[in-house]
């Protein structure tokens, strides 16, 4: 699979790079927390990295002053497995250089995204990136090694499910608030009654 970077033309219509952040602090506040075993880890929101500087910014410049929240995912993924979106931009800041696996949610048909639309872009540690709300998008994938990567997302994002009755094929596809997710039928999300919805190869960069 090709990997491009996200200083690539092709990545427009999926993120932007961003400028004008301070990340120093936050990037030493994600190397003083440990790497998980294997697999990959994800918190919404995480205190030591909340109550770095750079919050502020995300925040009111990032969000127009919305309340956000900044967490981490870390690990050692190397394949798709799911892809997911929500109403809004994520932003993303990695330690380490890693890889994001995007599609577009507009080519979800019936339900169903084919996996040979995902295109792979490379971001370089220490770079914040703005991955678009019509960009679906999972777990990073590492470059070498593991991966440490920021996520900040609307405070509550990712949380529990809020209850409610589906009344449309889409509400049945949230897993968590503000999550909506497609599984591959080989991902342990499927196996756990997450919606089947990408078809085609389960793309693994290794």
């Amino acid at each position: 699979m090709e990997i491009l970077s996200v200083y690539d033309e092709a990545f427009r219509e999926y993120g932007k790079v961003l400028e004008g952040y301070d990340c120093a602090e936050l990037l030493a506040a994600m190397d003083k927390i440990p790497m998980p075993a294997a697999g990959v880890s994800y918190e919404p929101g995480i205190d030591s990295l909340e109550a770095c500087k750079v919050f502020a910014d995300f925040r009111d410049k990032g969000y127009g002053g919305m309340p956000i929240e900044i967490g981490m995912c870390w690990g050692y993924n190397t394949k798709l497995n799911c892809l997911e979106y929500h109403r809004d931009s994520e932003i993303n800041l990695g330690l380490t250089d890693f890889v994001l696996l995007l599609a577009k949610q507009g080519d979800i048909v019936d339900g169903v995204l084919n996996t040979a639309t995902v295109k792979a872009f490379k971001a370089p540690a220490g770079v914040p990136v703005e991955v678009f709300a019509t960009s679906l998008h999972y777990a990073p994938c590492r470059v070498e090694g593991g991966f440490k990567v920021v996520v900040v997302l609307p405070r509550g994002t990712n949380t529990e499910k809020p209850a409610y009755v589906p009344a449309c094929e889409e509400d049945k596809w949230m897993t968590a608030r503000n999550k909506w997710l497609l599984a591959h039928e080989e991902a342990d999300e499927a196996k756990s009654g997450a919606h089947i919805g990408l078809k085609g190869v389960n793309i693994d960069i290794a």
